[in-house]
């Protein structure tokens, strides 16, 4: 099982770090951070890669911007409610519908369900979702130039794509 994911940069993980005190009370707060942008499930780097290289052949950098924190109060997986940093990127949605339209969606996760979003805690009480979603966060921009397959089986990264790609 495989993952393209946007590498959260700097200015986005300072920002999770000063929100991380206030995420005590989640049953699991995340350290890592990344923005999902299509799960696979091939068991075969090698090939998938060549193939997303090709979907995304001349795609170029694109932009993103952390918009404020949103939850999910009932997630499609896991346990909730899911607070997250809230990402506006129509070149990213654009290059998730390339690839949904290639490898197809994960139900209720992809397609027309695709929420870009930096997952920072799950589990817990609502309220606490709640008042982290009244927090007023100052908005974060920046241009995505590096997407990187993750291998969700051994847990480590596979290979990155630099943008713009050429096949």
């Amino acid at each position: 099982m495989f993952s393209l994911n946007v590498p959260a940069p700097g200015r986005v993980k300072r920002l999770a770090a000063t929100l991380h005190p206030r995420l005590a009370g989640f049953e699991r707060a995340r350290e890592r951070h990344s923005l999902v942008c299509k799960r696979f499930e091939s068991e075969d780097y090698a090939h998938l890669s060549e193939r997303v290289r090709r979907v995304l052949d001349g795609t170029t950098s694109i932009e993103a911007r952390v918009t404020g924190i949103e939850l999910f109060e009932e997630p499609v997986r896991g346990p909730g409610p899911v607070v997250y940093l809230a990402v506006a990127s129509p070149g990213l949605v654009a290059i998730h519908e390339r690839l949904v339209d290639t490898f197809g969606a994960i139900a209720d996760l992809e397609g027309e369900a695709y929420v870009p979003h930096i997952t920072l805690a799950r589990g817990g009480s609502v309220d606490r979702a709640e008042a982290l979603r009244s927090r007023t966060v100052d908005p974060i921009e920046w241009s995505i130039s590096e997407l990187r397959f993750y291998d969700a089986i051994h847990d480590e990264r596979a290979g990155t794509l630099s943008l713009p790609v050429s096949y």
